[in-house]
């Protein structure tokens, strides 16, 4: 009996081969090179040969579902702990030191009549943010905190207790990124996943992904498209390494011993108004994540990258 096996983009993991390869044999008669192809992104590309109509299947390795988890759970418990260390110090300067009467971001709260107010202040303008920042909390309960309990971690204040969140969580973030780089780049697997291709970079190309991202009708492929490796090339050599430096710059032991850390950022307190941007961007970043997922597949590819259940292509 003879099957179609079909391997959507499998250019990608062979630059020779242009377009999707077919091949009208059964699984047994396929080429060695063909019966498993390392895809870009930590994924191996085969034909299920338990199938009885032979699909290809895609299933995440193993090094990338581990990394994949342990920079999840580090990142969820950094951001919350990061914000419980803001809200001791709710403001935000440039240069080395601060300037307690300039500060170019401030969140706080003040009274208004006989009630009280929460308010936000980027540069000269100023925001009411009562309920969400700087004022909140149940009725008859309400305090005074920049970012409200429920976002932070601890929920309740605790300046020496999202301290050692956050470095615990800065331990498994820095393992898992690791593990993730030695692992892309052995073999080039990275460079082939992030670096976009001359043909993605075509003017036709880029429209048509846009296009694409923006009326949500995603592509079934299992390699990442321009936008998405944009994105996380961006996260990965620039926000991440930047909120590494950056956070090493606040410890007094760590900048005292390397000062280039504060430098190259133009001073501690720039080191800290980039660190809490970069987390910002982060968190958008997640946050597009999460909802890509939502929008296409979730179930199929949550088995996929958490108990490296193969994804089905048809």
């Amino acid at each position: 009996m003879t099957h179609l096996v079909a391997f959507p983009g499998v250019d990608a993991a062979a630059p020779h081969l242009h377009g999707p390869v077919q091949a009208s044999r059964p699984h047994s008669e396929l080429p060695q090179r063909l019966r498993r192809v390392r895809f870009p992104g930590g994924y191996v590309l085969s034909p299920d040969p338990a199938s009885s109509d032979a699909e290809a299947t895609l299933r995440p390795r193993l090094w990338t579902r581990l990394s994949h988890a342990l920079i999840a759970v580090s990142v969820f418990l950094l951001l919350p702990s990061g914000l419980q260390i803001f809200n001791a110090h709710p403001a935000l300067y440039t240069g080395e030191v601060s300037r307690f009467d300039a500060p170019w971001l401030k969140i706080g709260a003040r009274e208004r009549g006989e009630a009280m107010e929460g308010y936000l202040r980027i540069g000269g303008r100023e925001f009411e943010t009562t309920g969400v920042l700087g004022w909140s909390g149940p009725p008859g309960e309400a305090e005074k905190r920049a970012f409200p309990a429920w976002t932070t971690l601890p929920g309740y204040r605790s300046l020496a207790t999202g301290r050692n969140w956050h470095l615990a969580a800065a331990w498994g973030l820095g393992l898992g990124l690791a593990a993730y780089l030695v692992g892309g780049l052995a073999g080039g697997r990275l460079r082939r996943s992030l670096v976009p291709t001359r043909a993605m970079l075509a003017p036709r190309a880029v429209l048509a992904d846009l296009a694409a991202h923006l009326t949500l009708r995603l592509p079934e492929s299992g390699g990442y498209n321009l936008l998405q490796r944009l994105a996380y090339l961006a996260v990965v050599v620039l926000v991440l390494p930047a909120m590494i430096v950056s956070g090493l710059a606040m410890s007094p032991a760590v900048h005292a011993a390397a000062p280039w850390t504060g430098d190259v950022f133009g001073g501690r307190q720039s080191a800290r108004s980039a660190h809490f941007l970069g987390a910002g961007l982060l968190a958008l970043f997640i946050g597009v994540h999460l909802l890509m997922l939502l929008l296409h597949h979730p179930l199929r590819r949550l088995r996929g990258m958490t108990l490296g259940v193969r994804e089905t292509r048809p």
